[in-house]
């Protein structure tokens, strides 16, 4: 009974089925409304580890007919509508939940924690301000009012934030799904040891064979804290069999699609013709020169168009070097090292681009004293911002965005 229980409290005993044996021992846990995940109240129940006496317990719990499992996103979105978090948070549940790597972490973390709300709800304030500054001029056009003759300029302003908030976005993409890395390159140059060295266990055949690898394979590593879909393809070479070549047609089309390539060269050989006639990729590629080894001790290798850098996988030479080119050519630059406090996601930056365009509106609107005009544009972007954080959202929205949750949580 919700009477003889207080809130934060834990409770020890036993949970027994219809024939009175001991399923497990447990400890409970009791939440009271409103101070719960949820704002509802909420028991959670704490069994012994193993998947059978936790599955023991629920079904127990699902035999009882108040009880169901829950919809996916459920726990978080009760959180939302009895206001224990935004929209924006709510999503960072999901993002905590499926972050695979420190950075996608902290940044979901510090969103689940307010920051990037507090920042839409500062934009938010700024835009409503701007806002009332048209509208009162409707209002009251024969008044000589306060007027605020620095409005374009304060609208520019949150153009600026629009646009910082923006840049995020390509940082969080690639925290979300991975940046999308082939490795490329003749038969022989190393691309399956590159792969398994990465990988950090024996994931590719290895041989001396010319072809070994046939088709492309995919695997999921963390290089730099940075999360990569690492795909190893077939070599490219001219005399190839009928299997070959359907390997090699696969490995162009991921060329194509790839964020970043790794074009292994067979150092010794000396030979970069394959990496030069296919310009296409110059732009993301990385020229790897492996079994630098093998190398004479004064020997020069051509120049080359594109970063390059110089490894022997064998002897694990060159590898940090290697780290150093992926990550700059991922981040630039200018972000190597800095740690982004923020990310904003697709659904995001889709309504914040739109927001940039109405700002942009506004301001020339204000300019020529057309505040009706650029009433309207604030009002849509001060809706807009509702998307985001929930204010305004539909149900549509909503039930598309919980549907992602992979758990009732």
């Amino acid at each position: 009974n919700k009477g003889e229980v207080k809130g934060y409290s834990i409770k020890y005993g036993n949970i027994v089925d219809s024939s009175n044996e001991v399923i497990d021992e447990v400890l409970v846990s009791f939440f009271i409304a409103p101070k719960s995940y949820t704002g509802e109240d909420m028991i959670e129940f704490q069994c012994h580890g193993g998947a059978k006496v936790a599955r023991s317990v629920l079904d127990l719990l699902l035999a009882q007919p108040e009880c169901r499992l829950a919809e996916p996103g459920e726990f978080t979105f009760r959180a939302f509508v009895n206001g224990k978090m935004d929209l924006v948070q709510s999503e960072a549940v999901a993002e905590l939940i499926e972050s695979d790597n420190e950075m996608a972490m902290k940044i979901a973390s510090r969103q689940l924690d307010g920051l990037l709300s507090r920042l839409f709800k500062d934009l938010r304030e700024k835009l409503i301000f701007c806002l009332s500054e048209c509208e009162s001029r409707l209002d009251f056009p024969e008044e000589n009012l306060d007027w605020d003759e620095e409005l374009p300029e304060k609208i520019a302003g949150a153009v600026q934030q629009v646009r910082k908030l923006l840049d995020s976005a390509g940082r969080g993409e690639i925290l979300r799904n991975g940046v999308k890395t082939v490795i490329a390159g003749k038969p022989n140059a190393g691309k399956s040891s590159l792969l398994n060295f990465l990988l950090g266990y024996e994931r590719a055949i290895v041989t001396d064979i010319a072809g070994t690898t046939r088709d492309s394979l995919e695997e999921s590593v963390v290089i730099r804290d940075i999360p990569v879909r690492l795909i190893d393809t077939a070599g490219l070479r001219e005399n190839a069999g009928e299997i070959e070549k359907i390997g090699i047609e696969r490995s162009y089309k991921y060329l194509d699609e790839a964020q970043v390539v790794f074009w292994m060269l067979d150092a010794s050989a000396g030979d970069a013709a394959d990496l030069l006639e296919y310009k296409s990729v110059h732009n993301k590629v990385i020229a790897v020169w492996n079994k630098c080894d093998l190398l004479e001790k004064n020997a020069v290798l051509p120049e080359l168009p594109v970063k390059t850098v110089k490894i022997s996988v064998l002897h694990g030479d060159g590898l940090e070097e290697l780290c150093d080119a992926f990550e700059e050519a991922v981040w630039g630059m200018d972000e190597r090292g800095n740690e982004a406090e923020f990310a904003v996601n697709a659904r995001h930056a889709t309504l914040l681009k739109e927001v940039e365009g109405l700002l942009g509106e506004a301001i020339i609107n204000c300019m020529g004293h057309e505040f009706e005009l650029a009433a309207v544009q604030l009002q849509l972007a001060v809706r807009n911002l509702g998307f985001i954080t929930g204010e305004t959202a539909d149900v549509d929205i909503l039930g598309e965005i919980f549907s992602r949750f992979c758990i009732g949580k």
